[in-house]
């Protein structure tokens, strides 16, 4: 099996990461907050040492602003539906994902929210003129995807903070975080939302959500947290305002082993590896007659996502006849209906290649050697 689908989740997983978890579900095992014996203290340590290891990761001032959730969805829905209230207007990008879309839909309808989109051209990026004209006095706040999951265009932080001017930045590094360097401080962001399981070299059910001093936003969910646990009213402090019920401790165990990984490897040297084997893919699929790549994959600011179709071709097919020769890819809108639309491949969609650290060069080959065959017939 040739996995080539690390956008929407890494694999597979580094020994550390593995370890970091086993040793979690055979050693530790306790609920964290949920007790005072051993067993519990110690799943609290790993929770905490977790957090502030993740907060200097993208560097945060505080670690108890750093709050875990189930996913990076959740993360955009905390921010999201916990700040915009009835009447308020929010400017996003024509290459939301749908953890975006939807939340907005959802206070569109409900809270009589306004929502402007910024255009993008069909290479994926933004049109930092469009962002500005659409910002108005009433802004409350700017959404944008820092890298696209579609089609791997990275956005400019900084120019989209001068946009933005001194609206709230709600930034969704879902596919960027462990990827590109993220910084909250240098980028000036007041929200970052995003997932672990992906070039964090997590596993899934868990995401991330960000704040910076002086943001405050409803929680999404409320109970119990092992703490203030004799007052019925949710607590003030963070970050037990929103992390109630049991937090997924075998995931949070995980990703602290796979930020031990990237301190061993070198953040440095997983891009410079994901970077070569994308060029090496994307020279080869230009060499297929009929093979069409949309953006600019090759450049060494974008992520390690190519997305293509072949001429005459449904991208289910392709995707058939990939699943048949034995290679991960990920066909079809990729919960991202607006970003097809801004790239021009909606409603059809199109087949997301995604290499990861682990893949080896003759797995980049093999794929082009099915596209080929496949494009020939």
């Amino acid at each position: 099996m040739i996995y080539l689908d690390n956008a929407a989740t890494s694999f597979p997983k580094p020994e550390e990461t593995i370890n970091a978890v086993l040793h979690f579900l055979t050693e530790t095992g306790g609920n964290p907050g949920r007790g005072g014996h051993p067993l519990a203290i110690d799943a609290a340590r790993v929770v905490f040492e977790t957090r502030e290891r993740l907060t200097k990761f993208i560097n945060g001032k505080d670690s108890e602003r750093l709050i875990f959730t189930q996913n990076g969805t959740e993360s955009l829905n905390v921010a999201i539906l916990g700040l915009l209230e009835a009447g308020d207007h929010v400017v996003t990008t024509g290459l939301e994902h749908n953890s975006v879309m939807r939340p907005l839909d959802f206070l569109m309808k409900t809270r009589n929210v306004k929502v402007s989109i910024a255009g993008c051209s069909s290479n994926g990026e933004l049109n930092i003129e469009s962002l500005k004209k659409s910002i108005k006095k009433k802004t409350k706040a700017v959404i944008v995807n820092h890298g696209s999951n579609v089609i791997g265009a990275v956005q400019s932080l900084k120019a989209v903070r001068e946009a933005a001017g001194d609206k709230i930045l709600i930034v969704d590094a879902c596919q960027t975080i462990g990827n590109i360097p993220v910084d909250v401080q240098r980028e000036d962001i007041d929200i970052v939302c995003f997932s672990c399981h992906k070039a964090l070299f997590g596993i899934q059910g868990l995401g991330a959500i960000y704040m910076r001093e002086g943001i405050d936003v409803l929680p999404l969910r409320f109970g119990g947290t092992g703490s203030n646990s004799e007052f019925t009213r949710q607590p003030d402090a963070l970050p037990d305002k929103y992390e109630s019920g049991t937090p997924n401790t075998p995931a949070i165990a995980a990703l602290s082993g796979g930020l031990t990984f990237i301190e061993k490897t070198g953040a440095d040297e997983i891009r410079k590896k994901k970077r070569t084997l994308t060029k090496r893919i994307v020279k080869g699929l230009r060499a297929i007659t009929g093979v069409h790549i949309y953006g600019e994959p090759e450049r060494d600011d974008q992520l390690p996502i190519i997305l293509v179709n072949i001429e005459g071709c449904q991208p289910s097919d392709v995707g058939y006849e990939c699943n048949r020769a034995g290679i991960c890819v990920r066909v079809g809108l990729h919960c991202s209906p607006l970003a097809h639309k801004t790239i021009g491949t909606f409603p059809a969609g199109a087949i997301r290649i995604s290499p990861g650290y682990f893949t080896g060069e003759r797995e980049t080959d093999r794929l082009i050697e099915v596209f080929s065959t496949f494009a020939e017939r």
